[in-house]
């Protein structure tokens, strides 16, 4: 698992709504996106949005423990990266969340300018700190993209589709 992939600019852009080009966004790639700028209750707000994705895309209701196992662990690397935004980085601007039949993508766009790591748990039971070392645990990879000559970032992350 890998901090600093980077995928190239635009190759994983938003779900063609009319308005954009749908050649920049691969035939088997479903997107939603949710602004979180002036939303109240960030973190429950983005999990419900991250659900209803889940349910529209077939993965919710899961049917047997693998396909309810993998709901729930993109329910809390969403839970994961926006608490992360809200803390470390002035909140999240937007959650983006991608589906293709074999990678989920989740993506936290936000204008802190630091860079989140994963910290190695304390066994003496201190609470939080924990975040980004979950994400690394349950995802196929995740990275940090930043735009040059602009604030902040897009803290990524991809979880294998289930079978």
């Amino acid at each position: 698992m890998s901090t600093t992939r980077q995928h190239p600019p635009g190759g994983l852009g938003r779900e063609p709504d009319g308005g954009g080009t749908a050649s920049a966004v691969p035939a088997d790639r479903r997107w939603r996106t949710l602004s979180l700028r002036q939303a109240t209750g960030i973190v429950p707000t983005a999990r419900d949005f991250a659900r209803q994705a889940l349910h529209d895309w077939g993965w919710l209701p899961a049917v047997g423990a693998d396909r309810r196992a993998a709901a729930e662990d993109v329910l809390l690397v969403v839970s994961e990266l926006v608490t992360n935004a809200c803390l470390h980085a002035d909140g999240p601007e937007e959650l983006r969340i991608a589906c293709s039949p074999k990678v989920l993508r989740v993506e936290v766009v936000d204008r802190g300018a630091g860079q989140p790591a994963p910290r190695t748990p304390h066994r003496a039971g201190r609470p939080g700190g924990h975040g980004m070392f979950i994400v690394q645990r349950l995802c196929l990879d995740w990275g940090v993209t930043r735009t040059p000559d602009a604030p902040g970032k897009t803290v990524w992350a991809e979880l294998a589709a289930p079978a």
